[in-house]
């Protein structure tokens, strides 16, 4: 193999590795101020937009040990990968595309499995990980701050019994 196309195929593997998804898109028809737009607001949710030729690509998801995409490498398409949230990043394709009718995703992958179009715009749909994880910390503190209202619920009426006694004009 060509030193080059290795180099190339590892700077990917890399990506991918460091990656917990990789998002597929076609990106035909955008002009260069719509793909730097797009690249930018990927950047604002912590993912990058990557060129390159599909049978690097499908060679750096081999070597990653990542399901096989089918026939889904073909044409012009990029690669959209991030250091966390992926919901961030699908929500950005999703609204870009309702926005300019481009980039199609094409298909995601995410913890080893492969995810259609209609999976990566559901997972836009989820709400941002500090929105689940408040959700998440709300639900396991209910039961305990409930149980502390219901301990001091007799003393708190004790208190307010003797409060309207000895204080009858509150």
């Amino acid at each position: 193999m060509n030193p080059d196309k290795k180099i190339i195929i590892d700077e990917l593997l890399e990506r991918v590795n460091s990656s917990p998804f990789v998002l597929v898109v076609e990106y035909t028809g955008m002009t260069v101020t719509q793909f730097s737009e797009l690249r930018n607001r990927l950047s604002n949710s912590g993912a990058e937009c990557h060129v390159a030729k599909n049978t690097y690509m499908k060679k750096a998801l081999a070597e990653a040990g990542l399901p096989d995409t089918g026939d889904a490498l073909v044409g012009q398409t990029a690669f959209i990968t991030g250091d966390s949230d992926v919901a961030a990043a699908a929500k950005v394709l999703k609204t870009f595309e309702k926005e300019f009718q481009k980039p199609a995703i094409k298909l995601g992958i995410l913890d080893g499995a492969i995810l259609d179009e209609a999976q990566v715009k559901a997972i836009a749909e989820l709400p941002s990980r500090e929105v689940m994880l408040a959700t998440l910390l709300a639900t396991i503190n209910a039961p305990a701050s409930q149980l502390v209202r219901t301990i001091n619920e007799p003393a708190a009426s004790l208190a307010r019994v003797i409060q309207a006694k000895f204080n009858p004009e509150g």
